[in-house]
């Protein structure tokens, strides 16, 4: 069957559609229903709602009451329409605009577009998305356990997941506007915050204002009642500013929220219309990113643009800022007086070479006080404000001393690779050779050979490296990953 043509481009729409979808349980996953709520992206207002449930057209995948805790049975399925007759009311619930919702990206999206697959339709498209499951994860997961929105929406007090499309929709939002509001209140002050967003929008900042601005009704003017209705205001404002985090590709932190709001209030009398939805999550990480290839030119000198020597590090300067990734992964990188903290570090000898792991290659160098002393902070630091060293994984210190305590610290730097074709294994690291001459390539852009890295042991290298955060298989720490070495060769090599 031919591909379904593309899809045409998106409307200009500025709502958000927070949905989800149910299906069968694995292996096979049969799509039996579609929610969806689409909500005013800048007062929560909710827009319109559709929910529908569908027949499969193997009814044999629906299964047995008792396989499922949603009540979807093939008795509730059997009078429901094939998808192929609500396709278009599900296409424009979605197409054009922001998704939100709590694992979409791996999973809702995904089913999404193999149904569309299967009546050979273009699917739909979104502006952008928001995954509350890495986002969340990010705050509240050694809080709320497994994240999974029932675990979440437990942790809060906002009852039973029933395992329907619409009611997990409501209860996802719910969830996204509490967590929020758990950040949004743990600045001391909150007025500042709320007048640099919302005083341009709701006027003169008096709870009925912003009440009637996110549609919460009338003001009572009785205690319990304007106490109730603030809380709910608070909500509705935090959100606000959380969701447009995500999409600015920037985890949502009280500091960052409350240093964008005076930023964005210049210059506009609406913050929000002065917000490019088309900017897609991960866009900041791809500025951030240093292309060493690009950047650094082999038969230079050692140095490198890009990479900071110690002498100039400033360990008062040295931060850990969280970005979103494509497809809403969340990453940790080391910040140095605005930029990416890369170091380059002369003269550093090769104690052993690490090849018999392959593809896990590495070489393992001692280091100088001041290389140390730097690391040693980046250590504590992850430490103290990472979600890793909060985590039930064993924190890998990064610093290593082999015999007694007079023995000079060692680091393990990995050599990246690249796969290529599937099977053949290339240097990413770009090996140098350095000498009276200057710096030639000798290892780059050549298949990974165990035997000539192995050459590198009990000679020096310049290294220039990056410092990447780690948690995986209960082990978390800090990975000092070459982008380049320059090998001074001090002995004959054959």
């Amino acid at each position: 069957m031919a591909a379904p043509a593309p899809a045409p481009a998106p409307p200009d729409r500025e709502e958000i559609v927070f949905l989800d979808v149910e299906t069968t349980t694995p292996p096979r996953r049969v799509l039996l229903e579609f929610g969806a709520v689409v909500v005013c992206s800048r007062r929560l207002v909710d827009v319109s709602s559709y929910a529908t449930l569908m027949r499969p057209a193997d009814l044999d995948a629906v299964p047995d009451p008792t396989a499922r805790c949603n009540g979807i049975t093939r008795d509730t399925v059997v009078a429901a329409p094939p998808f192929r007759d609500v396709a278009d009311n599900v296409y424009d619930s979605l197409h054009g605009r922001v998704w939100a919702g709590h694992n979409i990206v791996d999973f809702d999206s995904v089913i999404i577009r193999d149904a569309f697959a299967e009546i050979g339709r273009p699917p739909p498209e979104p502006k952008g998305m928001v995954d509350t499951l890495p986002l969340l994860t990010h705050w509240f997961g050694p809080r709320a356990g497994d994240m999974k929105l029932a675990s979440l929406a437990n942790y809060f007090g906002l009852g039973k997941q029933r395992h329907r499309s619409l009611d997990d929709v409501k209860m996802n939002i719910d969830v996204v506007k509490n967590c929020a509001t758990v950040l949004f209140l743990g600045m001391v002050d909150t007025l500042p915050l709320l007048t640099h967003w919302f005083g341009p929008r709701a006027g003169d900042m008096k709870l009925a204002s912003l009440a009637n601005y996110f549609g919460l009704g009338k003001q009572r003017h009785r205690s319990l009642d304007d106490v109730k209705m603030n809380i709910d205001v608070v909500k509705n404002c935090a959100t606000v500013l959380f969701l447009e985090e995500s999409l600015r590709g920037v985890v949502p932190t009280p500091q960052n929220m409350l240093a964008d709001a005076t930023i964005r209030t210049q210059g506009t009398s609406d913050p929000a219309t002065n917000r490019d939805y088309n900017e897609l999550v991960g866009s900041h990480v791809e500025e951030m990113m240093i292309d060493t290839t690009k950047q650094m030119d082999a038969r230079s000198s050692g140095g490198s643009s890009g990479f900071v020597e110690l002498d100039d590090v400033s360990t008062e300067s040295i931060e850990i800022k969280v970005v979103v990734l494509h497809r809403s992964r969340l990453r940790r990188i080391f910040h140095h007086k605005g930029a990416q903290l890369q170091l380059s570090c002369p003269g550093l000898e090769v104690r052993w070479v690490s090849t018999q792991f392959q593809p896990n290659l590495s070489i393992v160098v001692d280091i100088p006080d001041n290389l140390s002393k730097v690391l040693e902070f980046c250590d504590n630091l992850a430490q103290s404000e990472s979600p890793e060293a909060r985590s039930n994984s064993t924190w890998k210190p990064i610093i290593k001393r082999y015999g007694n305590a007079t023995t000079r610290p060692t680091v393990r730097l990995k050599i990246a690779m690249t796969i290529v074709n599937g099977n053949t294994a290339m240097y990413s690291t770009q090996i140098c050779q350095k000498d009276c001459n200057g710096v030639i390539p000798k290892l780059a852009s050549r298949k990974v050979d165990a035997a000539e890295l192995e050459s590198l042991q009990g000679n020096k290298v310049d290294a220039f490296f990056s410092l990447e955060i780690y948690d995986y298989k209960a082990k978390a720490g800090i990975l000092l990953v070459a982008k380049r070495l320059d090998v001074h060769f001090l002995r004959d090599q054959a």
